[in-house]
């Protein structure tokens, strides 16, 4: 058990290397990976029911402690990343399946892995776990509503099944794993320390399916795709910086609603997409899924260098 666990922290810290490898797999031998697709959305409750696991009372009295921190970081999360999408999807004058992708990304809520990457910069981790748990459990209503509002100009968008999907493969799960952590409390901690492992193989297998179903339309648009992603996820972390301080918050906090508002729970982009729209939709959130796992640990490590005790 104990090598395991140790396999599964290396895993862990070498969570970008192993994405990018697969995706570059995946795109040119597309046939290897294809026979994933049909398995994205258990894997994302997969992830997610690991997530629940991790949860406890503590983190939800933080909301208690902390409701303006934290409101302000949810808020963060809901306007500024579905506002760029839209801004950008029609600045760039995008394609219509590809607009779609990138405002549905911008719609998730924060990612689990924003809590390693806050921990990693030195930020206020418990913070970061208060608004990745709210935005998270907020999703079923929040992104559907979102989604509607800013995509149906390009297509039709079904928000009632969209709220009956993320219940499916986000809430049910969390809270599977959630009761479980509250009835098996001893042998969820043996479990918990190879979960980085089973989350990164879920999320590794997610892209893969993703890029070689998509092989095609990525090699005619990938760059164009990836350019945005990119600036998505920059202008995230920078509006999020800005945001926290608009607000006095301190530097440990700006950096944790930096990283919050920047990073996405894209393995839910790619179930929605892949569930109710088109290949191509998924794409966008695939590849935020593979980038921000590399501008994750720059901005952290460009974060660690910020004085905490500076106004």
């Amino acid at each position: 058990m104990q090598a395991l666990a140790r396999l599964s922290q290396f895993v862990g810290k070498t969570f970008a290397l192993w994405t990018l490898l697969f995706a570059i797999l995946a795109f040119f031998f597309p046939a290897q990976f294809k026979w994933i697709g049909p398995y994205v959305v258990p894997l994302l409750g997969i992830i997610m029911f690991g997530m629940g696991l991790t949860l406890s009372k503590e983190d939800f009295r933080e909301v208690l402690r902390r409701p303006r921190d934290v409101t302000v970081g949810v808020l963060g999360q809901f306007v500024i990343m579905p506002g760029l999408a839209w801004a950008l999807s029609k600045g760039l004058n995008l394609p219509p399946e590809v607009a779609v992708g990138v405002i549905l990304v911008g719609c998730c809520p924060g990612g689990t892995a924003s809590n390693v990457m806050t921990f990693l910069a030195r930020g206020d981790v418990a913070l970061s776990v208060a608004i990745t748990s709210v935005t998270t459990l907020l999703a079923p209503i929040v992104t559907p509503a979102l989604i509607y509002l800013l995509a149906s100009q390009w297509i039709e968008v079904s928000a009632a099944a969209m709220f009956w999907s993320i219940i499916q493969v986000v809430v049910l799960p969390i809270a599977l794993g959630v009761i479980c952590q509250t009835l098996l409390r001893e042998k969820v901690k043996a479990a918990i320390d190879v979960l980085p492992l089973v989350s990164v193989v879920a999320i590794v297998a997610i892209v893969a399916a993703v890029v070689a179903g998509s092989q095609q339309r990525i090699a005619s648009s990938g760059l164009m795709i990836f350019a945005v992603v990119v600036l998505h996820n920059g202008l995230g972390y920078l509006l999020g910086y800005t945001l926290a301080r608009m607000f006095g918050m301190s530097v440990p906090k700006r950096k944790t609603l930096a990283i919050e508002v920047g990073m996405q729970n894209s393995g839910l982009g790619v179930a929605l997409a892949t569930a109710h729209f088109s290949p191509l939709a998924a794409v966008p959130s695939a590849i935020f899924s593979v980038w921000h796992n590399i501008s994750g640990p720059i901005i952290a490590t460009i974060f660690q260098r910020f004085d905490n005790d500076k106004r």
